[in-house]
């Protein structure tokens, strides 16, 4: 089957289920967006975890978010796949100067430069921080918002300066939890203790952009690295006849060093 045959067969039957089932007939915009940074996130997990099978499946799932949406606004009379299939390619050629016209760009950098730089002028952005999306993950966010402000100049010369940031900021949470003292288990934090927080991972987002590294995907990959590890732990522990939540934190740490061990 062709690559037009295939599109055209999936609009056919996104178009079929918005007419005939009752569940699709019922969803909004506001429904399925949920449902769609789900897809994306799914499709983010696929590619890191370098599975081509789940990668084509997510991707699919993700492509029908994309078709349904279309349909929605078709629907509206506010545009239909083909307008969106239009705009998103003038806006990569106006975008790519360095392809499709006169413009230099020999780096990766320069071309994110140019990108942003052509991206600012078409959307007449009226502010540094113009239309940044504040549904976007905290991480996420924190990242957008400071490559506009990198985007004006306003950030540090390199990754030195900015992890020597991250250690102003994490002496200056040292010096409020000395104050205040830990707080008791489910109870509201210290006001000048989450400031400080905040500021601790506003400055470690900032060191991973400075470092490429995307800190969202990061906590992920670190957060199912500890997953895999305790799971593990937990099971050595049970081979030797012990529960893992029944021991002392100095057994178990033994036990999570010896799962790191093996699955190094």
């Amino acid at each position: 089957m062709s690559l037009a045959d295939a599109l055209l067969d999936l609009q056919r039957l996104t178009e079929r289920l918005r007419r005939d089932c009752p569940w699709d007939r019922e969803q909004t915009a506001k429904t399925i967006v949920p449902h769609t940074v789900e897809e994306a996130y799914e499709v983010a997990d696929a590619a890191l975890a370098e599975r081509p099978d789940k990668l084509l499946d997510e991707l699919g799932d993700l492509l029908f978010q994309v078709y349904f949406l279309s349909v929605l606004l078709e629907e509206q009379g506010e545009g239909d796949l083909g307008e969106v299939a239009r705009r998103v390619h003038e806006k990569l050629v106006r975008r790519h100067p360095h392809v499709f016209g006169d413009a230099q760009a020999r780096t990766a950098g320069r071309v994110r430069e140019r990108w942003d730089e052509v991206k600012s002028s078409e959307e007449g952005r009226e502010g540094i921080f113009h239309d940044v999306p504040r549904s976007l993950p905290a991480l996420l966010h924190a990242r957008k918002v400071q490559r506009r402000a990198a985007a004006i100049g306003f950030e540090y010369p390199d990754a030195a300066d900015a992890l020597a940031d991250l250690d102003d900021e994490l002496r200056e949470l040292r010096e409020a939890l000395a104050r205040a003292g830990e707080p008791a288990p489910e109870t509201e934090p210290d006001e000048r203790i989450s400031e400080e927080l905040g500021d601790v991972l506003f400055a470690s987002v900032n060191v991973a952009r400075r470092l490429n590294v995307d800190p969202e995907l990061a906590l992920r990959r670190t957060t199912d690295r500890f997953v895999e590890r305790v799971e593990r732990a937990e099971r050595l522990a049970a081979e030797e006849g012990v529960a893992f939540p029944d021991l002392e934190l100095e057994q178990q740490d033994r036990y999570f060093d010896r799962a790191k061990e093996a699955l190094r």
